[in-house]
């Protein structure tokens, strides 16, 4: 059994003396952009959420592998 027009006309407006039309035009504005930026997020690639100190650790534990494996060839070279 579905809605008929009449019952989806009440609902509306009883939401909109409930909320008023500045509210409404505002929740229709906060859920277009919520709505952008779900298909923003789907097309980006990758999304790093790495914290930033992280980050920083990370290079500094690659940087600290190469020199060690650059130490390590020059050994092999003598």
């Amino acid at each position: 059994m579905s809605p008929s027009i009449w019952q989806i006309l009440v609902v509306l407006v009883l939401v909109l003396l409930f909320f008023g039309p500045k509210r409404i035009s505002g929740l229709g504005t906060s859920l277009g952009e919520a709505i952008r930026g779900f298909k923003k997020g789907l097309s980006d690639d990758e999304i790093d959420v790495t914290p930033d100190s992280d980050k920083i650790s990370k290079k500094e534990e690659d940087q600290q592998k190469q020199s060690s494996s650059q130490k390590e060839s020059q050994k092999e070279e003598v």
